[in-house]
């Protein structure tokens, strides 16, 4: 079933799940991993909340305690892969060099103190974020928890298949020439149906809020990755997860503070 196929191939990519098999990588199956990242991320969202539950409701750890142990799920469950990204794009962009200077500084394998720097920042920012989340939980915090890598893998397929190519090859070369812009279509039914389930939660508008951000995200960075870095590449595109889901976080973050259920 190419659909379960192009999973498996979103899987082998982009965690760290065990996938044992050599998969096909014809056009097909590409194009129904483009259409199945959501669900990817949706998966990984619903980990994160059935994770932080069982720490919550069911044992002693402190709020400390808790958020730490997710905060490291959220590093691991990928392997760091868009942590990498992240890293090379911000030694590219500290870089204050020319396009084509940034691009072979991101294909550089050395890492240096702008890319360690930015994600020491981009991870603390987290962790303060989930320490604060959990430490003002709520029965919605729940599903705002699981919808933050939704929303984030749908911005990243978004800007993996609308963006303009940096160059013509790597990881987007190839996703964007196997799949085509038009994979993307699905990605609306399946935000429609994320907000029929807060509709049911009777929590809408803070979905809507989550959407708003993830909009507003990905238009500037439509503009801003083709300023900055000429297109996106694979590095980009996992540095724009990265981006995306730290804006939701905080999103997140400031909806314990200023709504009240």
């Amino acid at each position: 079933m190419k659909i379960w196929t192009g999973f498996l191939i979103n899987l082998q990519f982009f965690t760290i799940v065990p996938i044992k098999k050599q998969l096909p990588m014809e056009k097909a199956y590409i194009k129904k991993a483009i259409q199945t990242i959501p669900i990817l991320g949706f998966l990984q969202g619903a980990l994160y909340t059935t994770t932080l539950y069982i720490m919550v409701e069911w044992t002693s750890l402190s709020p400390l305690a808790g958020a730490f142990f997710l905060w490291l799920l959220t590093i691991m469950i990928t392997g760091g892969l868009h942590l990498d990204g992240w890293i090379d794009a911000s030694d590219a962009y500290f870089s204050y060099r020319d396009i084509h200077k940034r691009l072979e500084i991101m294909q550089d394998p050395r890492t240096g103190a702008f890319g360690v720097i930015s994600v020491i920042v981009l991870l603390s920012c987290r962790m303060f974020f989930l320490y604060e989340i959990v430490e003002n939980i709520t029965p919605w915090s729940y599903s705002l928890v699981a919808f933050v890598p939704f929303l984030g893998k749908t911005a990243m397929g978004f800007l993996l298949m609308q963006v303009r190519l940096a160059k013509n090859e790597g990881l987007a070369a190839f996703f964007q020439a196997a799949a085509g812009k038009d994979s993307t279509f699905i990605y609306y039914v399946y935000l429609v149906l994320g907000a029929l389930a807060f509709v049911f939660l009777k929590h809408f508008y803070l979905y809507a809020v989550l959407v708003i951000m993830v909009i507003v995200s990905v238009l500037f960075l439509k503009r801003k990755m083709v300023k900055w870095f000429g297109g996106i590449t694979g590095d980009v595109a996992g540095a724009s997860v990265e981006g995306v889901e730290l804006m939701l976080w905080m999103t997140v973050w400031l909806l314990h503070y200023f709504v009240t259920v």
